[in-house]
């Protein structure tokens, strides 16, 4: 995720490129950076740091011109820095660009460009782009044909602007694939262009979006659209009413909901360039634990407080499945409050979607007292949590804004599944065969997700809604793999709707829960069809016994549990290790869709808050 903000027209663009970047800084808040044309020169600024250091920067240095381009960075290649910010040049100066995105085959094309004699001044994957249309953008090309020449020889999802000093009237835009989005915004005698809606909409409300494989060339009267093969399109012109706040949640109406339905996307934005399917391999490159450090290991130690606890529950099998190391996942906090056993040998996971949990912070801080390597999955690029690691891997989902998490906890799931991978490589518990296999199954996820997420699916759970939302209890039971979804759904349901939830390992109902159990009394049981299906059915019989009333999280193909219970959502088949991202989706639907058919405040539920930094 990065912001990106473009403008030709009669005002100085640094100043509306600016407070444009300012609405998108949610987008990345590594780096930024700004190009405005003046006098037939590109003037460029750059800082690394949040927005307030570029605008800093532009105090001192001023930049003015009617015609620019600005970005907000959010890292994927190269660490956050001055010369890693956009925009990036080609070789001779004669051009910028901006991007949204990853350039999945940069290394080839790097050594390739590298080969032709070009000089590499950043370690991003965009200044590749630059390049490229700077190789092709001699004698009589245009930009327009260098954009789409470059564009041809991209793999990967990749949004992005160029300006040229040569063609100092026009912006060109190009969007392949699924990257972040892009909005020609049309206002009088002048253009904008915007990675986001609410960057723009104090300028224009009359905007054109870009489909996958589709440029713009924006002047100053307007904008010329195409395919990137070259054939002429008139898009539709949408007349944009919404708030700022509302345009942020687009046709939702809640960012939970939004949130929710970026799920396919998220975890596309999570596995983008850090496999290769072909080697079986896990690029990670801000983990710097070495083969040596990895082979010594004696333990895995993982800490987090709510739904991330229940993410590392998942994780634990995980890591234990693939890299043979003994897990034990802690509450953070109340890690700090015994003398946990932790030494050099140790590595120590937490994951805080905010990177400020304070509590999560004091049980690193007594990991790092004993000499622990600390890794930590975090959201929040610069976050403590990131600052404190030894190894960082990030989520790469965008913004959370409602409280309960949902696209951060599907996330930190597959980010525990790359590093479990990279851990079996490093420890040799996992040959090239086996992990492409798991890469593989790991490609095909996102698409899984986006089925569950298929928009015909909601008449479903707004059933559901309607059947159990005056219910007062729910019990939710889960096995194996599964039973950390059964609390993170319990959970999700307790947050949002206020109505009491209890997860509990499907095998202890007997030990007590089981008392609960009558004809007021709902069950959600997570049952894929796994190792433990047999017990669960099992555990279902027992509820059906009592009178309780059964909702199943089942696969697709499963028929027998539909004479088991009274209501069946189905799942696509996945593997194991992943099926906990597959079950826990229909939870958080049906815990949003029973949260708003009972009024409450679904992105802001009393009493909670993002992020807890106090203890």
């Amino acid at each position: 995720m990065c912001g990106i903000v473009g403008y030709v027209g009669p005002r100085n663009a640094a100043e509306i490129i600016l407070e444009g970047l300012r609405r998108l800084e949610y987008r990345g808040y590594d780096s930024a950076g700004i190009a405005v044309v003046r006098d037939g020169e590109i003037e460029v600024r750059r800082d690394v740091g949040k927005l307030s250091n570029l605008a800093r920067c532009l105090d001192e240095q001023p930049v003015e011109g009617n015609i620019g381009v600005g970005h907000t960075r959010w890292a994927t290649h190269g660490k956050p820095s001055e010369r890693n910010a956009h925009p990036h040049a080609d070789s001779e100066g004669q051009l910028v660009v901006v991007q949204n995105g990853i350039v999945e085959n940069f290394r080839e094309l790097r050594a390739e460009l590298e080969a032709e004699g070009i000089e590499f001044r950043s370690d991003t994957d965009t200044e590749v782009i630059a390049h490229l249309i700077g190789l092709y953008y001699h004698g009589d090309a245009s930009l327009e044909a260098a954009v789409r020449q470059a564009m041809a020889q991209l793999r990967g999802p990749s949004a992005i602007v160029a300006l040229s000093k040569r063609e100092p009237g026009i912006l060109v835009t190009a969007r392949l694939g699924n990257a972040g989005g892009v909005a020609v915004g049309y206002g009088e005698g002048e253009m904008f262009i915007a990675s986001d809606m609410p960057a723009i909409l104090e300028h224009t409300r009359r905007m054109v979006f870009l489909e996958s494989r589709q440029m713009a060339v924006v002047s100053q009267d307007g904008a010329a659209f195409s395919t990137l093969e070259g054939k002429p399109l008139q898009p539709k012109l949408h007349n944009i009413s919404w708030d700022p706040v509302s345009a942020a949640k687009g046709e939702y109406k809640h960012f939970m909901q939004k949130e929710i339905f970026e799920q396919a996307n998220s975890l596309t934005d999570t596995i983008r360039g850090r496999v290769d399917l072909g080697r079986g391999e896990v690029y990670l490159e801000q983990v710097t634990l070495t083969q040596r450090q990895a082979q010594d290991l004696t333990q895995l130690v993982s800490v987090a407080c709510g739904t991330s606890f229940h993410s590392e529950l998942v994780g634990a099998f995980m890591f234990e499945r693939l890299a043979r190391l003994p897990v034990r996942v802690e509450y953070a906090s109340e890690f700090r409050y015994r003398e946990p056993v932790l030494d050099d040998k140790t590595l120590m996971l937490a994951i805080t979607q905010s990177g400020e949990t304070v509590d999560t912070l004091a049980a690193m801080e007594e990991g790092r007292a004993h000499g622990s390597h600390l890794v930590s999955i975090v959201n929040v690029i610069g976050s403590a949590a990131a600052r404190v690691s030894d190894s960082v891997v990030y989520m790469h989902t965008g913004p959370e804004i409602g409280v309960a998490s949902t696209k951060a906890f599907t996330a930190s799931l597959v980010d525990q599944y790359l590093l479990a991978v990279h851990l079996g490589a490093l420890r040799g518990t996992l040959p090239v065969d086996e992990r492409r296999r798991l890469l593989d199954d790991l490609a095909r996820l996102p698409d899984l997700v986006g089925r569950l997420l298929d928009p015909a699916n909601v008449p479903m759970y707004e059933r559901l809604a309607q059947t159990f939302f005056h219910y007062t209890n729910f019990l939710y039971l889960g096995r194996g793999i599964n039973f950390p979804i059964a609390l993170e759904g319990a959970l999700k349901l307790k947050e949002i709707s206020y109505i009491h939830a209890e997860g509990y390992p499907a095998g202890e109902m007997k030990h007590g829960p089981i008392a609960l159990i009558d004809e007021n009394m709902p069950v959600v049981v997570v049952a894929p069809q796994d190792r433990v299906y047999d017990k669960m059915i099992s555990q279902v019989e027992q509820v059906r016994a009592r009178g309780g009333i059964v909702i199943a999280v089942a696969d697709e193909d499963d028929d027998f549990i539909a004479t088991k219970a009274q209501h069946v959502i189905r799942i696509p088949k996945a593997s194991e290790l992943l099926s906990p991202v597959l079950t826990v989706v229909p939870l958080q639907l049906l815990a949003y869709y029973v949260a708003v058919r009972r009024g409450a405040d679904v992105d802001q539920p009393r009493n909670l808050a993002k992020s807890v930094t106090v203890e």
